[in-house]
């Protein structure tokens, strides 16, 4: 494999810019191409660091079908092209989430069709519904919700969430077009042979991350400390118990490397992928992480109602996805925390304009 090809969608963003830079760096042989309609702001930030590492560019839109159709093959799509805030489905966005993760997500399987490449799929853990992760059985203590054992719903434990989690209510427009293209990754692989793999991933953070309130919001955290702004919580009673795991981008690239590479370990399989039990964080917790870090202190406000289309509560269960791959995540919350600071104290005039917004 010392000459494969890789295309990167949405390889200007924050998950797809990362790996691209991180496999032409571990990999100098092997040509990485991304492909980005640098829609989100800071994504051109990119575009130096990408040329630098020797990382073609090509300014494209995932929901044109024509910026797709390239006289060239890939050996793997990476596709990490998407609308990714769960509100955004919620008011006028909703054909540009439509359009982006399910049309979008079909084009790009034409592309894995004709070029015969593997097809690796960053999806999400906002598949599972709404309604669902509100029923889960919780515990509160001093400073976050907890989970127990013991759990009605099945797919739920102490571990978290796990992959047999029911399906079949409301999840949000945004991860209704995740799902829905999985199920159409699925009818790719019967009927025209394109081989994949779907990670369900859950919070995904740390440097050259875009942070707002609605998606990205442990780099949020990092900024609004960093330049002392106070920070909200907001639902369920204002106290910031709400948890979240999440996961370092440099634990993703160690598993999408490992999938590259062992791809007849991981063919056909949808596995959720998340920081896990061991990094996870309330809004509470993570305000005192970011003090920690950073040196300031900021102000927390409290918004009682909660807002639609939130939860209390998502832990990853990595068990099934550590079984098949042996990946499991090597770092937490506080270097992520540690290392957004870093970079943000490192890129803060290049920043400030959109951090600190």
């Amino acid at each position: 494999m010392n000459n494969i090809s890789i295309l990167v969608t949405g390889g200007c963003g924050f998950v797809g810019s990362n790996l691209s830079l991180m496999l032409k760096e571990k990999y100098p042989s092997y040509t990485i191409v991304a492909l980005d309609n640098l829609k989100r702001r800071g994504s051109e930030l990119n575009l130096p660091k990408l040329k630098a590492a020797g990382i073609e560019f090509i300014h494209g839109d995932i929901r044109n079908r024509e910026d797709l159709e390239m006289d060239r093959d890939f050996d793997f799509i990476i596709d990490a092209a998407a609308e990714p805030s769960v509100m955004a489905g919620m008011g006028a966005m909703l054909s540009y989430v439509i359009n982006t993760n399910l049309t979008g997500t079909i084009n790009t399987l034409e592309l894995a069709a004709r070029s015969k490449a593997k097809f690796i799929f960053l999806s999400t853990s906002r598949v599972y519904p709404i309604s669902y992760l509100e029923d889960i059985k919780y515990t509160e203590n001093t400073t976050r919700f907890d989970l127990p054992d013991g759990q009605v719903i099945p797919g739920v434990s102490s571990k978290g969430i796990a992959e047999n989690f029911p399906l079949d209510k409301a999840r949000s427009v945004y991860g209704s077009t995740k799902l829905a293209s999985e199920l159409l990754i699925e009818e790719f692989r019967e009927f025209f042979d394109v081989n994949y793999v779907i990670n369900r991933c859950g919070v995904i953070a740390g440097p050259h991350q875009m942070g707002k309130v609605d998606q990205g919001v442990m780099t949020l955290w990092v900024a609004r400390h960093y330049w002392g702004r106070d920070v909200a919580y907001f639902g369920y009673g204002g106290t910031g118990k709400q948890v979240r795991d999440a996961l370092h981008i440099f634990d993703l690239f160690d598993l999408v490397d490992h999938e590259i590479h062992n791809f007849d370990q991981v063919n056909g399989k949808t596995m959720n992928a998340g920081g896990g039990l061991a990094s996870s964080v309330s809004l509470q917790e993570l305000t005192a992480i970011c003090a920690e870090v950073t040196g300031n202190k900021v102000g927390a406000s409290s918004v009682m109602e909660n807002r639609k289309g939130d939860i209390p509560l998502y832990i990853t269960d990595n068990t099934r996805i550590t079984e098949v791959t042996g990946w499991t995540p090597k770092r937490n919350v506080r270097d992520i925390v540690t290392d957004t600071f870093n970079w943000i104290h490192k890129n803060e005039q290049q920043l400030k304009p959109i951090l600190n917004a």
